[in-house]
């Protein structure tokens, strides 16, 4: 059974002190199994900006993603205290339903994962339809608009019932992220979308991230440093669980304050 321990955030009146982010993570430690993961990492997430976390593979920077949306705890043996404000709400409060919180807080995977047995159509529909909508008129302009906004809409246009299984590993990507854009969430969390995509693709997966920030609070996870300076407004370094810096993008990859971070960004190891 998973493990979910909790405590208390250690300052008090938290809720009312960030007023301006849309997003804010509070002395989160993560871990699995009892081997600690993510150490005690406080990040605030501005609205309507694209935040990247960068670092060496292992570092944490995934287990703080699935931890913004309460998917960390899903894992068997997993547990996480501190607190994950969203508008000052805090998300592990016991008045929390989780599934309804996923629901403002999506997330892309690495991998693309398309519903296998549904079609192009269905696969961003489908969440619309567990939630209880059935107007057909309203569903279809709903996935006509979010894969407009996932740049796939003039590509897939006329194959909608073709099965989403059958599209390019990166149309398949953009088809996920439509699908987690048609529940309407308020912030999107994206691990590594492009890691296994070609170059064409994943320039069109940056340009949509670009235009989706005009709507949406967007944290992705990436090895890409290049694609971290193209994409995000800030960025977070981790190394080894901890968040050794986070600023302005520009800032840290141009003028770092902390000598590890120099060193990653500027290639020494990775």
């Amino acid at each position: 059974m998973t493990t979910m321990e909790r405590i208390a955030s250690p300052i008090a009146g938290i809720e009312q002190n960030y007023p301006k982010y849309k997003l804010v993570a509070e002395n989160i430690v993560a871990s699995y199994n009892g081997i600690t993961a993510v150490k005690n990492v406080s990040m605030k997430f501005k609205d309507k900006a694209v935040t990247a976390l960068i670092g060496p593979s292992g570092c944490g920077k995934t287990t703080l993603l699935r931890c913004l949306n309460r998917i960390h705890e899903l894992t068997k043996g997993a547990s996480i205290t501190g607190k994950v404000l969203l508008d000052g709400e805090d998300l592990y409060s016991n008045l929390q339903n989780p599934i309804v919180l996923r629901r403002k807080i999506g997330m892309v995977f690495q991998k693309p994962n398309p519903f296998p047995t549904m079609s192009i159509y269905d696969n961003v529909a489908a969440g619309l339809k567990l939630n209880g909508l059935r107007n057909k008129t309203m569903i279809d302009e709903i996935v006509e608009g979010c894969l407009k906004m996932s740049y796939l809409w003039d590509e897939v246009k006329d194959d909608l019932k073709k099965p989403g299984m059958s599209l390019s590993g990166g149309q398949q990507q953009r088809l996920c992220i439509a699908r987690a854009l048609a529940i309407q969430p308020e912030v999107l969390l994206m691990d590594e979308p492009a890691s296994a995509l070609d170059p064409i693709a994943t320039q069109k997966i940056e340009e949509m991230i670009t235009e989706l920030k005009n709507e949406y609070t967007i944290i992705i996870v990436t090895h890409n440093m290049q694609q971290a300076t193209r994409v995000s407004d800030y960025t977070g370094f981790m190394y080894l669980g901890d968040l050794v810096e986070f600023g302005e993008t520009k800032q840290i990859f141009e003028n770092p304050r902390n000598e590890t971070t120099a060193r990653y960004v500027q290639g020494q190891f990775g």
